[in-house]
Parts: structure tokens; sequence; C-alpha cells
């Protein structure tokens, strides 16, 4: 269980882990393919969760930009388009998978830097700790349900990609 429930940190926590994971599957003596699947499903459940509980709560507060949260969004479906991409390569660690993931490692890391420059900054400059807290447990709870519902898989991917 992690040591907090303030959404902001849960968020970055992901964060590192997915850059963790990157440096894995970037690496020829890591298990490139292990390392992928667990970044897929955090990278879907992770989106899901903030889409679900964290962005629309985030939109009621007057200083944090509507539109930095909607532009979030669509940076989510960038990510899952590289992911989908990435998870279609035939062969880890063929020159075709290098390419797919550093367009994946690109589009990720982006958002995340952005992430954290407005929409996180923002929610804990004005979003109180309680508040954050409540936002925490729930992004939690549906992070954790999108994962044991195998949100990373080829097919779960795929039919988000194309809806």
């Amino acid at each position: 269980m992690p040591q907090t429930q303030d959404v902001v940190e849960l968020i970055l926590q992901d964060h590192r882990r997915m850059e963790d994971l990157f440096r894995l599957m970037r690496s020829v003596e890591a298990d490139r393919a292990a390392a992928l699947q667990e970044f897929a499903g955090l990278l879907v459940a992770h989106a899901l969760a903030e889409e679900a509980k964290v962005y629309p709560a985030l939109k009621r507060y007057k200083n944090i930009d509507d539109e930095e949260v909607e532009h979030g969004e669509h940076e989510h479906e960038e990510g899952n388009e590289a992911l989908l991409a990435l998870l279609e390569v035939e062969e880890v660690g063929s020159e075709e998978w290098d390419s797919k993931l550093e367009e994946l490692v690109e589009a990720v890391t982006h958002h995340a830097d952005e992430e954290e420059r407005t929409i996180l900054n923002g929610a804990r400059e004005n979003v109180a700790m309680d508040r954050r807290e409540e936002l925490g447990a729930a992004f939690l709870e549906e992070r954790e349900r999108q994962l044991k519902a195998d949100c990373g898989s080829i097919d779960n991917v795929r039919r988000i990609v194309t809806s």
C-alpha cells in the first residue's frame, strides 16, 4: 500500500515508475517484454483513473485550467496510440521495436512533464489536502480495478484506441 493518499503524490509515483520501466524496456539485459506488459497496464489504468476520478474533480477549481485538463486527456489518447504501436511489434528489441519505444517514451514523457507543471502544481496549490486524499483514494481504487481487468492487454488497448 502506498505511503500517501495524496493524489498529487500518487500520480507522481506512477510517473516515476513509468520512467523506471522505460529504462528496463531500453535495457538489453532486462526482460523487456515483461517491462512492457507492466508498463501497458500501468499507463492505461493510470490514465483511465485520472480521467474518471481526478480530472473531473479538478475542473471544478477556478485556478486549475480546464484547457490543461482537456489537453491532458488528448495526450492520454496519444500515449495509448503509441503504446498500441509498440504492443503490435512482433519482435522485442528489433529496430522497429526500439523506434516505437522511443515514440512512446516521447509521448508519455511530454505528457507527464506538462501534467506535473500545470495540473499537478495547480492541484497542490489550490486543493486542500483532505480533498487531495479523497481523490487519491478514488484514483487508487479505480486504477486497481482497471489493473485487475487486464486493461493493458493488446486487445483492450486496441479497443480504447479505436473507440
